[in-house]
């Protein structure tokens, strides 16, 4: 079984997203649900989207990820091959 977790966090300096497990099928489209619902646009408040435990990102996922990124959030990993992938196809 696929799953993902979604832990938003929000202070008056940052919107934080945690993101842990796979980001794929149905789960993209849950994420795209919570960021637009919930996702708060502040000209001086970061926005960060953590992406550490996250083990496989999907096309869709890349697709949003890279959307979210237009949108002003900074996406964050740890591991080699989330990393690669940020910079290979989720670049601004």
């Amino acid at each position: 079984m696929h799953v993902l977790k979604i832990t938003r966090t929000e202070t008056p300096a940052e919107e934080k997203w945690i993101l842990q497990g796979r980001l794929v099928g149905l789960w993209v489209a849950e994420l795209r649900r919570n960021w637009r619902k919930t996702h708060i646009t502040a000209k001086n408040r970061k926005c960060v989207v953590d992406l550490n435990e996250v083990t496989f990102i999907d096309k869709k996922g890349e697709t949003l990820l890279r959307a979210m990124s237009r949108q002003g959030a900074q996406l964050i990993a740890s591991g080699i091959y989330i990393k690669h992938l940020l910079q290979q196809r989720c670049a601004r």
